[in-house]
């Protein structure tokens, strides 16, 4: 991970420079694009575990798979290496810097299996349907989950699941502020609220707490 590291500085910030942030005014919860180096600290891989939260997700070769929020673009390379060349990874963001951050970084390292995407606050305006989503760290700072989760639903394929990573609020770790925190209990009413149901619940984090949804069966 330090290999991508490195030049990650130089990406930020150029891409901060090259468009404005979303103003803060409208979106006060949305992590700062010049603070992006601290989404990668050189232990990440190791507490993230995103092997086994791919694995949770269902996410293999050839899959199409968003990355929902993706910041830094840290969890879109982890997508792209496992869905292959014939995957497609789509990483959103409501933020241009983050979108530019991530181009950058994509096309530095070469990849042609990922592509961005500028999403709003409730529409992440996805290009195709996709197998899985993927929320890691973000959803704490959503604004109007329900309506967001409802839009994202539109766009999963027949089997498609959502999976939510975010911290706990045990005081342990990295993450956001104990009051920034939102309780899984509050994400799974969301998703209800969105026509989701929860497939599982997942407990090997050690920070953080992983919830897999899907549509309903018909």
């Amino acid at each position: 991970m330090n290999t991508l590291r490195v030049p990650m500085l130089a990406v930020i910030a150029l891409a901060v420079a090259l468009g404005p942030a979303v103003p803060a005014a409208q979106h006060t919860r949305l992590f700062r694009p010049e603070n992006l180096g601290e989404l990668e600290p050189p232990d990440r891989g190791e507490w993230q575990r995103p092997d086994q939260i791919m694995d949770a997700l269902g996410v293999g070769e050839a899959s199409v798979v968003a990355d929902l929020g993706a910041g830094s673009g840290w969890f879109t390379i982890q997508l792209a290496g496992r869905v292959g060349p014939n995957g497609l990874v789509i990483a959103e963001d409501i933020q241009r810097p983050m979108i530019q951050a991530i181009k950058i970084r994509v096309d530095r390292i070469g990849l042609k299996n990922v592509t961005t995407v500028l999403g709003t606050a409730t529409d992440p305006r996805f290009p195709v349907a996709v197998d899985a989503v993927l929320i890691v760290d973000a959803y704490h700072e959503m604004e109007q989950p329900v309506e967001l989760l409802r839009n994202v639903a539109t766009k999963l394929k027949p089997n498609g699941r959502i999976g939510i990573v975010d911290f706990t609020k045990d005081g342990g770790g990295p993450g956001p502020a104990m009051e920034e925190r939102v309780d899984p209990e509050v994400v799974i009413r969301h998703a209800q609220a969105a026509g989701l149901v929860l497939r599982s619940r997942e407990n090997f984090l050690k920070y953080q707490y992983m919830l897999v949804f899907e549509k309903p069966r018909q």
